[in-house]
């Protein structure tokens, strides 16, 4: 059983959005993976073989439990059934406590489909009539973390005692950040724009940097709290 588990459409998706999350929770004891929805071969920069390798060492850097792949196709996730009860099953097999997912509102369609598919298998997964291999599970909860376009969040994890590794690992993955920027996100000033992202918001709690996060429900906070 996996405390925390990140789904990525992409190879390097989860270590951009919740490396620095990921990175505290192992450092407090918690188990932590990502599942990556695809291969990323259809990436104008590298190779699937290249970007697995990167996974290899990007998993290394943030000391990951579980690292997996469900090999579904590159700029072709879409929420349809077979899509939806092969995660699924993947979550049965799991059995996360806490998942987190792309937030819907993105520019690229894989990043939306794979949070719309997330919430289905959250809900699949959990049912005992589902027509998937082994028994059911409820997911705790379900948060989002942002890709590309305007958001508000909800609540903020505070990672800067962990912004160095949340770096490294992003920097793991050379065919994307390294030379020649292909957009905004893909290229140098990516990893510069996630990075004064979470200066950003880790300003507002007077920290050196924090990671931003959507709830579908409230979260419980307790004022007194030091986390």
């Amino acid at each position: 059983m996996l405390d925390l588990l990140v789904v990525a459409p992409h190879p390097d998706d989860g270590e951009l959005g919740c490396g620095g999350t990921l990175a505290r929770a192992k450092a407090e004891g918690l188990t932590t993976g990502i599942l990556d929805l695809t291969r990323g071969e259809m990436g104008s920069k590298g190779s699937a073989e290249e970007r697995a390798r990167e996974v290899v060492e990007a998993s290394r850097i943030l000391g990951l439990d579980f690292r997996g792949n469900l090999e579904l196709p590159d700029g072709g996730l879409m929420d349809v059934p077979e899509q939806r009860l092969r995660l699924a099953e993947a979550l049965r097999r799991l059995r996360p406590r806490i998942v987190f997912a792309p937030l819907e509102a993105d520019r690229h369609p894989d990043h939306t489909a794979a949070s719309r598919l997330a919430v289905a298998a959250v809900h699949l997964a959990g049912l005992r009539k589902a027509p998937l291999e082994g028994e059911p599970h409820r997911v705790e909860r379900l948060f989002f973390y942002p890709g590309n376009h305007p958001f508000t969040p909800s609540f903020l994890v505070k990672i800067s005692a962990f912004i160095d590794r949340w770096e490294q690992a992003v920097l793991a993955y050379k065919s994307q950040f390294a030379g020649e920027a292909v957009s905004e996100t893909v290229g140098p000033k990516g990893v510069e724009a996630r990075k004064a992202l979470r200066r950003h918001f880790g300003n507002y709690l007077g920290v050196d940097y924090a990671e931003p996060f959507v709830s579908p429900l409230p979260v419980l906070y307790t004022p007194w709290s030091r986390a």
